[in-house]
């Protein structure tokens, strides 16, 4: 019976998965369920006949500044120490992204030396504004139009099927600002991938008597009668579609085995225009692995498949505001993770969501009303 749980979790993504692992610990009995056949949502891998760790919804790469996030998944996994670096491929050279000193000095051909000198030069290439209104004013307000129209125009446009200036200035403010050398993408305190993997990390988690899980499993084609519903899949799904579809990016990825030295760099993105997808991961590199041969990811995006990025544009975010006034009127019912909340998180933000709401629901806190709704409660 569905009732026999105190919580019915949808979605084996990392926020269910945190959010089992938690309430399990409290003696709480969960019903954890997922369509898929597998645990981990878009951050499942797995290994292939060559030993190669594959992550099958592309990269995932473990960074936060946040204390909090990286203790609660170091109880389930020691870490490889590994610092991300991209490079995109332009017009026959790569240089290193995000943008930084190197990079504007081989774009422009020149040898700024310092951040002083940098800054200078950029100042004469910025433009001027008074208000940033969207992704686009956010980095030519920062580099110019140049490197704008090099890097991120059309790498945006494959991405989101939308120029910068159609979405929101969130978008592309995640992108790290550099002046110095630094070839490393992120800028976070705590980096590394999981020694064996998310996955292995992800069943360690699942370790309790009071976690039931089910795969393949559809919540939309049952009507369950639980006690408490914690739900992670699309808002506008839950809702049946009531006031029409949210747009959700969506990815095909493409795997080829291939000779172990394929690529220099674990992530090479591909901004030309002429070029159909986004970038092509090597997973050899990205866990460091001493296989013989490599798996590569090529992504091409688009719009049908499975939903992989919210798409923050004025419209979809006056519709997202009317499904998260419906969740008002539904009773005990949680919506929590990315494609409940409609935002572009990543894991450890999912992971922090997942603790808020967590101890929210263990009485240790209020649940905290913000405008950006980190999670939403039905009253």
């Amino acid at each position: 019976m569905d009732t026999d749980y105190d919580y019915l979790i949808v979605g084996a993504g990392i926020t269910g998965l945190t959010l089992a692992h938690n309430l399990a610990n409290d003696g709480k009995k969960v019903l954890l369920i997922d369509k898929r056949d597998h645990i981990g949502g878009n951050c499942y891998d797995y290994r292939d006949k060559n030993g190669v760790l594959i992550q099958k919804y592309g990269p995932h790469i473990f960074h936060t500044p946040h204390k909090r996030a990286f203790d609660f998944l170091s109880k389930f996994t020691t870490w490889k120490p590994y610092k991300h670096k991209v490079v995109a491929f332009y017009r026959g050279k790569l240089y290193p992204v995000p943008i930084n000193r190197d990079t504007v000095n081989l774009f422009y051909n020149k040898d700024f030396k310092n951040e002083v000198e940098l800054k200078a030069f950029l100042d004469t290439k910025a433009k001027k504004l008074k208000k940033i209104r969207n992704s686009e004013d956010v980095v030519i307000s920062r580099f110019g139009v140049e490197l704008f129209d090099a890097f991120v125009k059309n790498y945006t446009k494959k991405a989101w099927d939308h120029y910068p200036d159609e979405l929101d200035k969130s978008v592309l403010e995640r992108l790290p600002i550099r002046y110095d050398t630094n070839p490393h993408y992120f800028n976070d305190g705590y980096q590394g991938m999981p020694s064996w993997g998310f996955t292995h990390l992800f069943r360690k988690m699942l370790r309790n008597q009071n976690i039931t899980v089910k795969l393949n499993t559809d919540f939309f084609k049952k009507r369950w009668k639980a006690k408490n519903i914690i739900f992670t899949g699309k808002i506008d799904q839950f809702f049946g579609y009531r006031y029409g579809k949210l747009d959700y990016r969506c990815i095909k990825f493409v795997f080829r085995t291939r000779k172990k030295d394929f690529q220099e760099y674990c992530v090479v993105n591909y901004p030309d225009n002429d070029v159909k997808y986004t970038r092509i991961t090597d997973f050899r590199r990205l866990f460091m692995l001493k296989t013989k041969r490599t798996v590569t990811c090529t992504e091409y995006p688009m719009w049908k498949g499975l939903p992989c990025y919210p798409v923050p544009n004025k419209a979809n975010h006056a519709l997202f505001k009317k499904y998260l006034a419906l969740t008002k009127n539904v009773k005990n019912v949680y919506f929590a993770g990315r494609l409940a909340t409609y935002r572009y998180i990543n894991m450890d933000q999912a992971v922090l969501d997942a603790l808020d709401l967590y101890d929210h629901l263990s009485k240790k806190q209020p649940i905290k009303e913000i405008p950006t709704q980190k999670y939403l409660t039905g009253k």
